[in-house]
């Protein structure tokens, strides 16, 4: 009897999403998206995807630098979501989405969703030494006080940083996305090795291991003692003539990345591929990837990346929007959103 109902429910949801995405036409009611100014491409696409139109705010900055943001169009009784990802001008970015949730939130909107698909400052989530600040967990504190009654991002450094919100929190996962891109682009992807690049990352990437049920590796940093020089790596696995796929979270100086392609190229790698969700490349790390032994770097567009792949062939991207769009579809339709933890929404 529970298992027909749930099959009911099921079927009925299937159905919804299928008539919404098969009639362009069709709009959702009572729904509003807005983009802030640190990537609006993906704001776009999501709204393509949902067969909205991206709703009317301008974004301007004083003399004295002070932002301001003014708001379009009537948000009474909507339903506001608003993208602003953690990327460019960070701090400026950050200040753009706390004012124009509260400008929603005070404009008699009915919720107001933070959708931010890179969630900045999240590496900063313990304390690291004495007097050090968690200061993701001052940003969750900001994001709820500006009146933010949910957020929506994609792979949180750690996932204990939900728990800092007093507000939900649907953190999704690029693992279904990287699953299909591995399969649809790495020649046979079957007989390769997932590698994480550090013992942070091993959770990440035995999930992903288990889905394509192929071997996995560990690149593994021993340190030495002060007398015996730096730092040197083990790889706990064997890699040797087989293709081996580094994943991780965050592509940020790149230096973890290239120094792990390095010690799979030693291991007698065949080829050598870095799959991660957010691809910061800051500094330098370009350069290091163009230079590097890597066949390609992989990133999802949850920062905007179309500059930085004129100047790196070996750059690729992921296009997450389309679990974006589905996340909002469902949240505004008050449907589960666990569907996406292990599927890529078509």
């Amino acid at each position: 009897m529970i298992s027909d109902i749930s099959e009911n429910i099921k079927e009925s949801t299937e159905q919804k999403r299928e008539q919404h995405f098969s009639n362009p036409n069709a709009r959702m009611p009572n729904i509003k998206v807005f983009s802030g100014s640190s990537h609006p491409e993906i704001a776009k696409q999501i709204t393509s995807r949902l067969g909205l139109h991206l709703s009317k705010a301008t974004t301007k900055k004083f003399s004295n630098k002070e932002t301001n943001v003014e708001i379009g169009e009537s948000v009474r009784g909507e339903d506001v979501y608003i993208v602003q990802s953690g990327c460019g001008e960070i701090n400026d970015n950050l200040m753009e989405l706390f004012i124009m949730i509260n400008a929603c939130k005070i404009a008699s909107a009915s919720r107001v969703t933070a959708v931010i698909p890179a969630f900045p400052y999240s590496r900063q989530d313990k304390k690291e030494k004495s007097r050090a600040p968690i200061t993701a967990k001052l940003l969750a504190n900001l994001i709820s006080v500006a009146g933010a009654d949910h957020v929506i991002t994609i792979d949180l450094h750690a996932s204990q940083i939900q728990g800092f919100f007093n507000i939900p929190v649907d953190n999704l996962y690029a693992e279904p996305a990287v699953t299909k891109w591995i399969k649809e682009n790495i020649p046979e992807w079957e007989s390769s090795v997932m590698v994480s690049p550090d013992a942070g990352g091993v959770k990440r990437m035995t999930a992903i291991a288990d889905r394509l049920d192929i071997d996995f590796a560990i690149i593994h940093k021993e340190r030495q003692r002060a007398t015996e020089g730096d730092d040197s790596t083990v790889l706990i696995g064997d890699v040797k003539n087989r293709t081996a796929i580094m994943v991780d979270d965050l592509a940020d100086t790149c230096d973890t990345i290239v120094k792990g392609a390095e010690k799979l190229r030693e291991a007698g790698a065949s080829k050598i591929y870095a799959i991660t969700t957010h691809g910061v490349l800051a500094g330098d790390a370009i350069e290091k990837i163009n230079k590097s032994s890597l066949e390609a770097l992989v990133v999802t567009n949850t920062i905007p990346q179309e500059n930085r792949k004129k100047i790196c062939p070996k750059l690729q991207t992921i296009d997450i929007s389309v679990m974006l769009a589905e996340a909002i579809r469902r949240t505004h339709y008050a449907e589960s959103v666990s569907y996406l933890f292990t599927n890529v929404p078509y």
